[in-house]
């Protein structure tokens, strides 16, 4: 005989499922990478949810919230229980999988890099390869669901230093696993997967995961001709850096996830 839920139990999956579905990006300008959704379910429905680690419902001094967030616990299981029920997802989740890289991946991500940047600034195989096996947390992949490859990432190095130099870069044992703050060392996209969100989404996942982490800020460079593509992902602009890596002269961008 076929195996059925419970009553309660399908209606905690399909909750869950609407609470994905139907989330929005947050509004503040300083958070633009939260996803929220409007409360309008059951308080002990939420409760369950929230003692699962499946959401967040945030507090004020006047109580809960009229919203709530998904944990990144909570995305992936509405994924999981999409597919389980045969539903639908937002394109680029059915298109990619987002998740940190694997050890095997390390050559994939090496040969990203040197199409995605000139050879001045790219970094080399084998330090793509230490950033892998030393901090594969710490990377954040879009694999085609298609094909199972990679067609994008962002990678980075804990610390609890504020400013970019150079030497993130090149010392990995400048790694510190408990740091507050991450250096970003990369954003890579292929040129086939650009100009469809990938970058942002990449992004703003990234710095849903970090925050959910309790990391405190997290910092890069970039070119001039990319300040106003952070500046939109809510990266502030924090003037020429020190970072003269590759020759070239850069502008150190940060972001502040928690105070």
């Amino acid at each position: 005989m076929e195996h059925k839920k419970s009553y309660e139990k399908a209606v905690e999956e399909l909750s869950l499922m609407l609470m994905y579905l139907t989330r929005t990006q947050d509004n503040n300008e300083f958070c633009r990478y939260r996803e929220l959704s409007w409360k309008g379910y059951d308080f002990d429905l939420l409760n369950q949810l929230g003692e699962e680690k499946l959401i967040l419902q945030p507090k004020s001094r006047k109580g809960y919230e009229k919203y709530l967030y998904l944990t990144g616990a909570g995305r992936i299981k509405a994924q999981e229980l999409l597919k389980e029920y045969g539903l639908s997802d937002k394109s680029l989740n059915e298109r990619f999988e987002f998740r940190e890289i694997r050890s095997e991946e390390a050559d994939q991500a090496a040969a990203i890099e040197q199409i995605c940047f000139p050879p001045n600034e790219a970094c080399s195989e084998s330090r793509m390869k230490e950033r892998v096996q030393a901090a594969p947390e710490l990377f954040l992949t879009a694999v085609d669901r298609e094909t199972g490859r990679l067609a994008g990432f962002l990678n980075g190095l804990s610390t609890n230093e504020y400013s970019f130099r150079d030497e993130f870069f090149t010392d990995i044992t400048l790694h510190d696993p408990l740091g507050r703050n991450i250096m970003l060392l990369g954003l890579d996209v292929l040129p086939e997967y650009r100009g469809q969100g990938l970058a942002k989404e990449i992004v703003y996942q990234y710095l849903r995961r970090e925050w959910e982490r309790d990391r405190k800020m997290l910092i890069l460079t970039c070119l001039k001709s990319k300040i106003k593509m952070y500046e939109k992902m809510g990266f502030r602009n924090c003037g020429v850096a020190g970072s003269s890596w590759g020759g070239e002269q850069w502008y150190e961008m940060n972001y502040v996830l928690n105070i």
